[in-house]
């Protein structure tokens, strides 16, 4: 019986080895993720299994640090931490004193997060070239980025890396292009795309910043325009233009004269700019005004040499202004002090030029004729070759009794019944005199028209007055009829033949007082005479004078 249950202990044991060798020739090694595409830094969770029923030696090998996180009989779970490149990950198991190990391939990715474009220069003159480059300095797949230049939404270029070696792999792409006039202010961008459908992922994007490209054209110097001499203190307008510019409404205008710098005022129109300014010099001598024009990263700048001087008008000085006629008195002209070298100087009524240097003059008999007149002194100054002439003018007012002269205020006047009349008398005089009329102790008025009638015939009595004193004079009025047409010439006649013996009368009359003639009146004309007499006391004490004086 003991040697039965050896012999079947022994077949059962061989039974059981022949069994457990092909089980172990038959073993798989399996690890799961099957494919393994980690972002930068970041941790992979890794599962190793193994189909062996009592496996023996297991794990993983990488250069990655590993943490166990739990075990089965036949399964092992690792912790990755801190994937920062491509590797390939070894799992193994033995059974039966047979090893064998599974692969994972890890894919390391970096999205194009940051995507940099640059513009050199970022101002470009017209027909020259400009760089656009565009690089990613962090992405990863590098064979998997493609990058796109792009000027609005214009593709310019494309770019992708899947054939270039490893060793020379860059995420970058460079052009050159030409820069035209209608490139001026356009947006040039750079987009990137990183496609990991390949390996299980998702596609990634990424764009640069947009950068303005500037065009100009500026090829020319600024033209200045002002007058080589420039007067102390005297407001010139002086101009600097710049042609063949563009854009010329962006054209920078700095103008000086000297150290001063002055405050231009701009203008463009097309391809042409310009600035005016106003310049005050303040020092004399020989300054120079200049003018920058700055447009983009370039300037040009322009000079032009001025002479500054000094020349105030001539001083005019006549001893009275407002002298009394028969009054003498002095009138000079002389050079202003300021006025270096001295001028040669030319005074109205004078007879020669003076000697530079030294003032003119002549004495005057002021008369009524020179009320109003206008005396002048001129100055002349050579500068520069130019000759510069200066003027001061000043009018004189003489002082003189009040005259009515039969010229301005005629003693005889004649007036058409029916029509608007009024007296014609402008006494002269200076002050200016007041002029008074009374017409049978009334005061008349010289400023209404007055409808002519028979009962305005007469004489009339006007006093003209100022502060020197006071003349009268009488003005006899006829009122001709509507029928009277026929007479008129014959009375024209007669008032030619007697034209002598009423100049004589007007003559006598300019130098005696007026005397008041009185004509008999009708009722209703009396009595308006005797309520305008209650209502005119000044006229009424005019009159009583005036019969004083045997008028």
């Amino acid at each position: 019986a003991i040697c039965f249950v050896w012999v079947l202990w022994s077949s059962l044991w061989h039974v059981r080895l022949i069994i457990s060798g092909a089980t172990e020739e038959l073993f798989e090694v399996s690890i799961w993720p099957h494919q393994a595409l980690v972002k930068s830094g970041q941790s992979l969770m890794v599962n190793c299994s193994t189909t062996c029923l009592d496996p023996g030696p297991s794990g993983i090998e990488t250069f990655f640090k590993k943490t166990p996180l739990s075990r089965g009989p036949q399964w092992k779970e690792f912790l990755l931490e801190d994937v920062t490149e491509n590797s390939i990950l070894q799992c193994f198991f033995s059974c039966g004193g047979i090893q064998k190990d599974a692969s994972l391939g890890i894919t390391v990715y970096e999205p194009p997060e940051q995507v940099i474009l640059e513009l050199q220069p970022a101002w470009v003159a017209v027909d020259d070239a400009f760089t656009l480059k565009c690089h990613v300095p962090t992405v990863a797949p590098l064979e998997n980025l493609t990058l796109t230049l792009l000027q609005g939404s214009q593709e310019l270029h494309r770019k992708n890396f899947m054939n270039l070696a490893v060793d020379t792999q860059r995420a970058e792409i460079t052009i050159n292009v030409r820069a035209q006039r209608e490139d001026d202010r356009c947006n040039f961008s750079c987009h990137a795309e990183l496609d990991l459908s390949s390996h299980g992922g998702e596609l990634f994007h990424g764009s640069s910043a947009i950068k303005v490209l500037r065009i100009f054209e500026f090829s020319q110097n600024p033209r200045i325009s002002v007058s080589p001499l420039l007067e102390v203190g005297m407001a010139e307008t002086v101009s600097c233009e710049v042609a063949r510019v563009f854009p010329a409404k962006e054209a920078m205008f700095y103008m000086f004269l000297g150290d001063q710098e002055l405050s231009p005022l701009f203008s463009w129109k097309g391809d042409t700019a310009w600035a005016n300014a106003t310049v005050r010099a303040m020092d004399t001598g020989d300054q120079e005004l200049s003018c920058l024009v700055s447009l983009g990263p370039t300037e040009q700048k322009a000079r032009k040499p001025v002479h500054v001087y000094s020349f105030p008008p001539p001083v005019l000085e006549i001893e009275e202004l407002y002298p009394l006629a028969g009054t003498d008195i002095n009138v000079t002209c002389s050079g202003h002090v300021l006025t270096s070298p001295s001028p040669t100087l030319r005074l109205q009524g004078a007879p020669d030029f003076s000697v530079p240097g030294e003032p003119v003059w002549f004495l005057l008999t002021a008369r009524e004729e020179d009320d109003g007149r206008n005396f002048s002194c001129e100055a002349f100054l050579e500068v520069q070759g130019q000759q510069l002439i200066k003027t001061t003018t000043i009018q004189l007012h003489v002082l003189y009794k009040p005259r009515l002269e039969e010229s301005s205020c005629p003693g005889n006047q004649t007036w058409v019944e029916g029509t608007e009349e009024m007296l014609a008398c402008i006494p002269k005089g200076n002050p200016a005199p007041a002029l008074l009329c009374t017409w049978d102790s009334v005061i008349f008025s010289l400023e209404v028209p007055q409808k002519a009638t028979q009962n305005h015939a007469g004489t009339y009595c006007c006093t003209a007055t100022n502060q020197l004193g006071s003349v009268s004079k009488e003005i006899a009025v006829v009122v001709q009829g509507l029928n009277e047409g026929i007479n008129s010439t014959i009375f024209v006649i007669i008032i030619v033949a007697l034209g002598v013996g009423v100049i004589a009368i007007v003559l006598y009359l300019n130098y005696r007082p007026c005397k008041t003639r009185r004509r008999k009146l009708p009722y209703q004309q009396k009595e308006k005479g005797r309520k305008r007499k209650e209502k005119n006391h000044f006229a009424v004490e005019h009159a009583e004078k005036c019969s004083a004086q045997n008028c």
